[in-house]
């Protein structure tokens, strides 16, 4: 029976090995997805910087330019942690990346990520996000809050707060 027990905790720590080793390899491709250097805007000073609670998270951090006057960078947080966060976040951002140039309205694009969003979650699951897009030329900002913190902007050294006006994303179809 000894050898038995011993022939099963052997099993167990293989389980375990191999589970460590999946969930490395799943950070290494998480950290792929995120931006390599802080991104270099003319006008604008940009700090991009993540560090998940887990091995692997769903924290979404990314910066797209769009043309020369136009970039963009998306914060969000899939809700829960772990491996099922990650895949949720790495689905985001690949919406994100793929229907963002087809889009000139927040709103219109807002909705269409929450439809993805939600067709293709978790039941329960939900995700906040900021989007902004920077004009290069003109200076100006848009910005689309779903249910995340609200962004601050410092100008003429006053800090402003900026409202969240529309719900997380997944929590209304």
């Amino acid at each position: 029976s000894g050898l038995i027990f011993l022939f099963i905790i052997a099993l167990e720590l293989k389980d375990k090995l191999h589970a460590k080793t999946e969930l490395e390899e799943g950070r290494a491709v998480q950290n792929a997805l995120m931006p390599e250097v802080n991104p270099e805007v003319a006008g604008w000073e940009i700090w991009l910087y993540t560090k998940p609670a887990n091995d692997v998270g769903g924290d979404l951090l990314d910066f797209l330019k769009l043309s020369e006057e136009k970039v963009c960078v998306s914060v969000g947080d899939v809700a829960g942690k772990g491996l099922s966060a990650a895949l949720l976040m790495a689905k985001l951002q690949s919406t994100i990346r793929e229907i963002v140039p087809g889009y000139n309205s927040l709103t219109e694009l807002g909705v269409k990520i929450n439809k993805i969003f939600c067709r293709d979650s978790l039941p329960r699951l939900f995700a906040s996000l900021i989007y902004v897009e920077l004009n290069t030329q003109t200076g100006r900002i848009k910005i689309l809050n779903a249910g995340h913190l609200p962004p601050m902007i410092i100008r003429n050294n006053k800090i402003e707060e900026l409202e969240t006006k529309s719900p997380a994303l997944g929590l209304i179809t």
